[in-house]
């Protein structure tokens, strides 16, 4: 781990993982003394210059922890250190083919004062309310990141999980909810991310349908939400035959990685696949590359950043009529 005298924040190696429990301690100390940091961080940032056709976009997600997931694999605590959490994404962000962030408003602020956002694409996680494990976890209320602060923060949008239960009344309000967001981006020209699915309750935990049918009805009610579907995005899982799910859209659509529970070679290999098709826009993935098995989180996201589609639009077209 190194320290910037100049800017007084942490950048950590991309081989390893500082344990000195003080790498963060400026951290607090400047929200205690000068909150109004963060802010101004915001608005010192250097913006992305945008989404294009023909070039796909790594989004690095680290939204898990405020709607209580902490788990990774077979270990129910391991998003629970936030030090080590921070040293993951700046390991993963200092990567120049991650094109940016998705984050809960705490982890947002962290990695602004930390400088790590600069020429980022930034989406606030705006509904956390769904806690894991919650009686009525299906109200996914929305806790987050509203609209308007992402407008201040000088973000590019906002995403929103949006399960859709069929036998739980709270799904109404969470479809009413999602539509409200979805315009309100849309009014201040921001990108709304939603991640649908069909989801059941089962032994008392929730369970996402990733039946490609599931899936496929998930997008038909989440993209006529709101009054306008303008900035709408989709985040699609991926699940067996992709080319039928990504005929049910013709918004731009990223890929989530969710929590695997095949290899690392065989994630990997179902999203080249799946990157392939048309309509789908890159990768917003967290915990897989975050935490790896074998631990190298900047091998995982190398690995990740080669599979997608980096050729130009211009390029493209001059291919294609070669």
């Amino acid at each position: 781990m190194t320290r910037d005298p100049a800017s007084s924040t942490t950048t950590p190696s991309t081989t390893t993982v500082d344990d000195d429990p003080r790498r963060y301690a400026h951290l607090g100390t400047i929200r205690l003394e000068d909150p109004d940091a963060i802010a101004r961080a915001a608005k010192a940032r250097r913006r992305h210059p945008g989404p294009k056709y023909g070039r796909q976009n790594f989004i690095v997600a680290a939204d898990h922890p405020a709607r209580g997931a902490l788990a990774v694999g077979n270990d129910p605590m391991a998003m629970a250190d936030r030090r080590q959490l921070l040293d993951r994404l700046q390991i993963a962000l200092a990567n120049p083919l991650v094109d940016g962030i998705l984050a809960s408003p705490d982890i947002m602020d962290d990695l602004l004062l930390l400088g790590a956002l600069d020429g980022k694409l930034v989406f606030g996680s705006m509904n956390r309310g769904g806690l894991s494990g919650l009686v009525n976890e299906f109200d996914d209320r929305f806790t987050g990141h509203t609209a308007a602060a992402l407008e201040a923060l000088g973000a590019d949008g906002g995403k929103m999980l949006t399960r859709i239960c069929l036998g739980d009344p709270d799904t109404v309000s969470t479809l009413e909810a999602t539509a409200k967001a979805i315009d309100s981006l849309a009014e201040r020209k921001l990108i709304a991310m939603v991640e649908p699915f069909l989801s059941v309750r089962e032994h008392g935990k929730v369970r996402n349908d990733l039946s490609t049918n599931a899936v496929i009805k998930s997008i038909a009610i989440a993209e006529g939400l709101g009054s306008t579907s303008a900035y709408t995005w989709m985040k699609l899982p991926v699940v067996a035959d992709m080319e039928r799910v990504m005929a049910a859209t013709t918004m731009p659509t990223v890929l989530l990685g969710g929590d695997p529970d095949s290899t690392q070679d065989e994630v990997f290999a179902s999203w080249e696949a799946a990157l392939a098709l048309p309509g789908v826009q890159g990768l917003t993935v967290g915990r897989t590359l975050l935490y790896p098995p074998d631990g190298d989180v900047a091998g995982a996201v190398a690995t990740a950043a080669s599979l997608l589609n980096r050729t130009p639009a211009r390029n493209r077209t001059a291919e294609a009529s070669e």
